[in-house]
Parts: C-alpha cells; sequence; structure tokens
C-alpha cells in the first residue's frame, strides 16, 4: 500500500464514521474559544469545559478579561494545569486583543502566535475550528495516531508531523482530520494499552500490523 493509498482509505473510514467531527471544548465565539484552547495545554478538555463557564459568567469578552486581577483568574483556573502562568497569559492575552487588534481574535497563524499564551498548535486550533483554514494542530494524540498509522515518517517534532501531514490532506478535509485524529487517539488508540480490537482502522495501521507479527 502507497501512501497516498494508505490516506484515502483512513481519511475515506473517517469520514462515513465521523462525518462532522468537532471539538470537545464548549464556546460560544472566537474570544471563548481561544480562551479555552489556552487552558487546555496539558488539560484535558473535560476539566476546561468545568472551568471556563465561570471565567466567562464574570469575563465575557477581551475588554473585560484584560481589566481582571491575576488573583481574580488564578482563583477560576487553579484547578487547571499551571494556573499561574495561564493566568498570566490569559490576561496578556486580552490586552493585546483590545490594544492591538481591536478585541477582535485575528485569523491569520502569524498574529494569534504574537498573542500571550498562544503557539503554533493553539493558533491552527483556532484558524482551523472558526475558520475551517487548512492548519493541522499537532497534539500528543494527532502525534502519536500520525505515527501509529504510518501517516507520517520518522517525525520527530510537532512541525515536522504537521507538514507531513498536510501534504497528503485534502486542503478541504484538514480541518476535519485535526479532529478525527484527535478523537481517534483521545478514546481508541489510546497511548497505553490502545484499543485495536475496536478499532476501524487497524487493518491499515501499521503499529497493529507490526505487533499482530
Amino acid at each position: 500500500m502507497t501512501k497516498k493509498q494508505r490516506f484515502e482509505a483512513i481519511l475515506e473510514y473517517f469520514s462515513v464514521a465521523v462525518p462532522k467531527p468537532e471539538t470537545e471544548l464548549m464556546y460560544d465565539n472566537p474570544f471563548q474559544l481561544l480562551v479555552a484552547v489556552i487552558l487546555s495545554a496539558q488539560c484535558t478538555d473535560k476539566r476546561v469545559n468545568m472551568t471556563t463557564p465561570h471565567i466567562f459568567a464574570q469575563f465575557p469578552d477581551a475588554q473585560a478579561l484584560s481589566n481582571a486581577s491575576f488573583e481574580d483568574i488564578f482563583a477560576l483556573i487553579k484547578s487547571i494545569s499551571y494556573p499561574s502562568n495561564k493566568s498570566k497569559h490569559l490576561i496578556g492575552m486580552a490586552k493585546m486583543l483590545v490594544e492591538e487588534f481591536g478585541s477582535e481574535i485575528p485569523m491569520n497563524v502569524e498574529e494569534l502566535i504574537k498573542l500571550p499564551g498562544v503557539g503554533r498548535k493553539t493558533a491552527n486550533v483556532i484558524t482551523s475550528v472558526i475558520d475551517q483554514q487548512p492548519n493541522m494542530a499537532v497534539d500528543t494524540h494527532v502525534f502519536r495516531v500520525s505515527a501509529r498509522l504510518g501517516l507520517t515518517t520518522n517525525a520527530k517534532t510537532p512541525l515536522q508531523t504537521e507538514q507531513q501531514l498536510i501534504k497528503h490532506i485534502p486542503k478541504d478535509m484538514v480541518h476535519k482530520a485535526h479532529h478525527w485524529l484527535i478523537l481517534h487517539g483521545r478514546y481508541t488508540c489510546i497511548a497505553r494499552n490502545p484499543k485495536c480490537d475496536n478499532c476501524g482502522v487497524s487493518e491499515l495501521c501499521k503499529y497493529y500490523k507490526k505487533i499482530k507479527s
């Protein structure tokens, strides 16, 4: 099987099995998604979703958040990983949004990564989810699943994984493929003891072929 055939078969499977994949983060607008994604770094979506309603109730937009104190935010997100750094990032992000972007979330990766707490992965998530741009956010799930399935070869960094994936995924499918790989890694192709017997793409998977032999 060529790499092209592998990509086509796997994408076809997910297109049928999960036709409308979505992020599991809860949000109502781009600002809320940006806050949620910043908080989600090295933290579960479930924990973030338990926390963000309290934040949005008190700080519904960038202007309000930019005026928040460190203590205000820290108290709301202390159950989230790295609450000190993330409190500073959220306030700094909101201040820059107000001062440099008129409180609007830029839909451009290069501009987004200027914001405190926003790296390439977060910027790719925002532009992919909100604007359906062909940007592939690579988290630990995408990195692991792509390698196991054989979609990537010897990728050592998230950027290498991203570059290999978008080279072979049609542009209009990248925003969906991001979710497919994350959800597959979260619930089926888990880090330890992956559920290969319940996997719809196991017969296409290099990892499965290796452990079977």
